[in-house]
């Protein structure tokens, strides 16, 4: 049993996985359209931002998307 324990490790928090605040409206919009667009194949940035203008998932100052503008915010959020 010894030998068990020492393999057991407590998890370890990575920065994207902690949050300072919770989740606000627009993260979760975000976050849902996302999963959305992953499962449905989207895979590169220019699909993303394409397909998230389309479904009309506009960002937090309520702009269509481009790149940069992903980025940006993806960046902010630990992403």
């Amino acid at each position: 049993m010894a030998g068990q324990e020492k393999r057991i490790r407590e998890p370890e928090n990575k920065v994207w996985q902690t949050r300072h605040h919770p989740q606000t409206d627009f993260e979760k919009r975000l976050a849902e359209a996302l999963e959305e667009l992953f499962a449905d194949g989207a895979t590169e940035l220019g699909q993303l931002v394409e397909r998230l203008n389309s479904a009309g998932v506009q960002d937090e100052d309520g702009r269509d998307w481009n790149e940069q503008s992903f980025r940006e915010t993806m960046a902010r959020r630990g992403g």
